[in-house]
């Protein structure tokens, strides 16, 4: 198995200024202990911080020097984040800032409530596939309707994403799976019905559920954490993707998609599936070394599970 992480930076890497001013959110005097999370891909920090009285906070800081397309990301949370309802089972936003340094370089810094827990297992187990369908339930009716009505629209994100397919098929690589060489039409054809499916929906999902977005707390409810691509879309993706999820290490979803329609389950995992065998095989953005292979996993994972489910074949 392939982990999600990336390279990051810490909290003692951070300026000076950009430390003091997430102490003055927090309050409580200096930070006196910062403990650096793994997995994500962002190369920014991941930092769970006690200040000298004991109040706790999650910190994400990442600059535009680091990556320019995790600042964008950051904005996008930001404003998600602001949005949440306490009810949701999501951490609540402390506050956040945007500085820029004479240079130019640009950090934009999240302080979150710190969520006591640990992501779920991997294989995962039963009880906490229970738990994250639980939670994203509870998620989907606190979200619907979705809370702001300028929000961007889960294809805004990923129609591009589920094009790969025609694209694999523009410029086959040569180590494709030999299946899925065989049938790029079939799962074109599916791919195109996952987008009209999440192209419809009132929620403001998640659209990024994977082990490492979720905190199992330690009285077994899981919490929804890292925001970035909350979208408009159907209120049964997020349980998709947690599929997926499940999926790709080696569990069995099939319960978990006993309530979605079938054609649409399939087509959604097909173009997540294109996306990760055509981004796979491409060059390493910047700063972000690990996403490439942990993207091959993903892609190759779920091709039995398509082999099942894909009717066409060749």
């Amino acid at each position: 198995m392939v982990a999600a992480s990336g390279v990051r930076i810490g909290w003692a890497d951070l300026p000076g200024r950009i430390r003091e001013r997430v102490e003055q959110i927090i309050g409580g005097g200096p930070v006196v202990e910062a403990r650096s999370q793994s997995g994500g891909f962002s190369p920014g920090t991941a930092d769970r911080v006690r200040t000298a009285d004991g109040r706790r906070a999650f910190v994400k800081a990442v600059s535009s020097e680091l990556n320019v397309v995790s600042t964008v990301m950051a904005r996008r949370e930001v404003r998600i984040a602001t949005l949440l309802p306490r009810d949701a089972p999501a951490p609540r936003l402390l506050g956040w800032f945007e500085e820029t340094e004479d240079d130019g370089n640009e950090w934009v810094v999240l302080v979150l409530e710190d969520v006591e827990g640990a992501h779920p297992r991997t294989p995962w187990v039963e009880s906490e596939i229970d738990a994250a369908a639980a939670a994203l339930t509870d998620l989907a009716q606190a979200l619907t309707p979705a809370p702001a009505v300028d929000l961007p629209r889960v294809p805004d994100y990923i129609a591009d994403d589920f094009a790969c397919w025609g694209w694999l098929a523009e410029r086959t690589p040569a180590d494709l799976d030999p299946w899925l060489a065989r049938n790029l039409g079939a799962l074109g054809a599916a791919a195109d019905r996952g987008l009209a499916a999440i192209s419809e929906g009132e929620t403001l999902t998640h659209c990024d559920i994977r082990a490492d977005n979720l905190l199992v707390r330690p009285d077994g409810r899981i919490i929804v954490v890292d925001w970035p691509w909350g979208a408009v879309g159907p209120a049964w993706l997020d349980t998709v993707l947690l599929s997926i999820n499940v999926l790709v290490h080696g569990g069995d979803a099939s319960r978990l998609l006993t309530d979605v329609d079938h054609d649409s389950a399939v087509g959604v995992i097909a173009g997540f599936t294109g996306y990760f065998q055509w981004w796979c095989r491409q060059p390493p953005p910047p700063s972000l070394p690990t996403v490439r292979a942990f993207q091959r996993f993903q892609g190759d994972a779920l091709i039995p599970w398509l082999r099942r489910h894909i009717t066409k074949t060749v």
